[in-house]
């Protein structure tokens, strides 16, 4: 059947009967497709039925569907003519893992980052309504935790300030985000969802009094008073908004009849559907963890996934339990990701040591402050990429105050598969202009464990520890010392070229520094370990060079690079710099290898590309030859 659809009036066309149908071939691409590259299984198989619903009402792209977050939009794509791109899901040159405007024109928003899809529907359709096209209607669809961050509730409160605003807001309440929803809002959704009282006056109400009119208008203020006893949904009606729900999120026919009722309202209504992450696939239902949530590769048959090795994120978590069990006073916070970035080990350890904020960064930094002025020290583990959202509160809440509080950002640099989003690139140039903060970037599971220790040591204000994805970087020990620095290669020859790595982009530099060598220009490589505030020592060593090369997996403009030309330059020291980095660009979704090598992150690359700086600067100096 999936092989008929091209659009959404495909779905349509299809009859009542041949919905359950559709639903499970479209269950079998998910996981066929998720099993052999890894995706977000869970979330999406939770929203079948709805998502058919929704485009079999709504009339996508006229009217606008967006995602919150991103990756519930798999089966959209389905539905929108893109079943066979499944085949190469988030491979490069093949399918997004979130809605992407180069797609598709169902696709307006490439969102990722969770709780702003309300935004840009109140954007929309204001728009819309500015503009004269009063026939539209923008659907939101927000889920899977993203009801826990607070821009969500910014944007619900504007919404609901306009009255005739044609904006469908359907809450997927699979009571989840990566791990089961926390926080009070959690559990108020958690009470509609287990209400039967409520389902059956509802019932009894429709029966009894929408059928006799002379006595709806004299028991409405009645049965709205029964409604915020049995089921609290004035959380969503106090604030302007109609309510429909709870819903089957199952039950297409029911999402239907709520979603069109909703649409002919032409204002703003939440339809709350309660559904179930990983429906339909055992594997993912009966999976504690996360139901699935983004496995990597795994067997269809069991469910069971491909090993991964060990990655960066478990040196992380056992040092963190190690540290645990030395100082009562660690605490430690997730942003509704307590297994992604490793703190479930620490949760099991010290269970209350541990806050999971849900999809609320901002909160999760000035919380740590409050935790750190009470005498504790807070290691707030956040994916880089989420850091950006809370930068006014490490800046204003946790650095003006001289707080020690410690980030870990975990999947720093080019991430890879996930896409433009999800590359952590921003960190380093953004956090240069913290006062007070020091940064550490370890090049190996040996260093991350030693720069997680000295982080938590410091007393007098915030420091960051960021790592990439994947497999740990083979160790690579010291050869000497350069002040604190790691003096990793040292020049046979007189001094030609200082090669700074930040981090895992030690192994290129070693790499290209073999290379340069056989090119006649000696190499010096050294990883700084803290990159912010940098070793007075590289001053020194700057200057007995010719050329300082910084590599980092950071974007150019603003990361240590700059830095380390700024301190030159502050020292009188006139040594050329060259800067190695990732573009200021969005970069397409590919493996993390891929990307290094397209934007010239290699041994090879960076051999070549310092071999003709060197040669440039060695004709601009020799005399002209009579």
């Amino acid at each position: 059947m999936l092989g008929s659809i091209k659009g959404p009036h495909d779905v349509k066309r299809l009859s009542v009967e041949e919905l359950p149908r559709l639903a499970g071939e479209i269950r079998d691409v998910l996981v066929d497709s998720c099993a052999r590259f890894g995706g977000h299984l869970g979330p999406n198989l939770g929203v079948v039925e709805l998502t058919i619903a929704l485009h079999r009402v709504f009339d996508s792209p006229d009217d606008p569907v967006v995602w919150d977050t991103g990756h519930q939009a798999y089966v959209h794509k389905v539905l929108t003519g893109r079943a066979a791109g499944f085949a190469a899901l988030k491979q490069e040159g093949g399918l997004s893992g979130y809605p992407s405007q180069a797609e598709s024109e169902h696709d307006f928003v490439e969102n990722s980052h969770a709780s702003t899809a309300l935004s840009y529907a109140d954007g929309l359709a204001k728009a819309f309504k500015l503009r004269g096209e009063r026939d539209r209607t923008v659907v939101a669809v927000i889920g899977d935790g993203a009801l826990t961050g607070g821009m969500a509730w910014e944007a619900l409160n504007n919404i609901a300030a306009v009255e005739d605003l044609p904006v469908v807001i359907v809450v997927n309440d699979n009571g989840r985000s990566y791990s089961p929803t926390i926080g009070g809002l959690a559990s108020h959704l958690s009470t509609l969802r287990v209400t039967r009282r409520y389902e059956d006056l509802l019932g009894y109400v429709k029966d009894k009094i929408g059928n006799v009119p002379v006595l709806y208008d004299a028991l409405h203020g009645l049965k709205k008073g029964v409604k915020d006893v049995l089921a609290p949904q004035a959380l969503f009606e106090d604030l302007g908004l109609k309510y429909v729900g709870p819903i089957d999120g199952h039950d297409e026919q029911a999402m239907e009849a709520a979603l069109r009722k909703a649409r002919d309202f032409r204002g703003p209504v939440i339809v709350h559907a309660l559904t179930q992450k990983g429906r339909g696939y055992s594997p993912a239902e009966n999976h504690d963890e996360d139901q699935f949530h983004s496995p990597g590769a795994f067997d269809r048959a069991t469910g069971a996934e491909k090993p991964k090795g060990r990655i960066w994120t478990n040196v992380f978590s056992e040092e963190l339990v190690t540290l645990g069990k030395e100082r009562d006073d660690l605490v430690a916070i997730t942003a509704a990701m307590l297994h992604p970035t490793g703190l479930h080990a620490f949760a099991e350890a010290f269970p209350e040591r541990i806050y999971d904020v849900g999809i609320a960064e901002q909160h999760a930094l000035t919380s740590a402050a409050g935790l750190a002025l009470g005498g504790l020290h807070p290691v707030v583990a956040v994916y880089a990429t989420f850091l950006n959202r809370a930068f006014d509160q490490l800046l204003m809440d946790v650095a003006l105050h001289r707080l020690p509080v410690t980030v870990v950002l975990d999947r720093a640099g080019v991430t890879g598969d996930d896409g433009a989003s999800h590359n952590g690139m921003w960190d380093l140039s953004i956090l240069q202009v913290v006062p007070g903060l020091r940064i550490a970037v370890p090049r190996d599971g040996e260093r991350l464990t030693e720069l997680l220790r000295e982080a938590v040591e410091v007393t007098d204000g915030p420091t960051v520890l960021r790592f990439p994805k994947g497999p740990v970087a083979e160790s690579v020990e010291p050869v000497g010392k350069l002040g604190e620095m790691d003096l990793l290669r040292a020049a046979d020859e007189e001094p030609g070229v200082l090669l700074v790595g930040v981090g895992p982009m030690v192994q290129v530099c070693l790499e290209a520094a073999v290379l340069l060598d056989a090119q006649g220009i000696p190499a010096t490589v050294v990883d700084p370990r803290w990159v912010k505030p940098l070793d007075e020592a590289l001053v020194l060593a700057a200057s007995a060079h010719k050329l300082v090369a910084v590599v980092e997996d950071n974007g150019r403009v603003g990361g240590v690079g700059d830095a380390v030309a700024r301190l030159l330059r502050d020292a009188d020291v006139d040594v050329p710099v060259r800067t190695y980095g990732i573009p200021q660009q969005f970069l397409d979704h590919a493996k993390r290898a891929a990307i290094l090598g397209r934007i010239g992150l290699t041994g090879q690359d960076l051999a070549r590309q310092i071999t003709e700086a060197v040669a440039k600067r060695t004709s601009a100096v020799e005399p002209a030859s009579h």
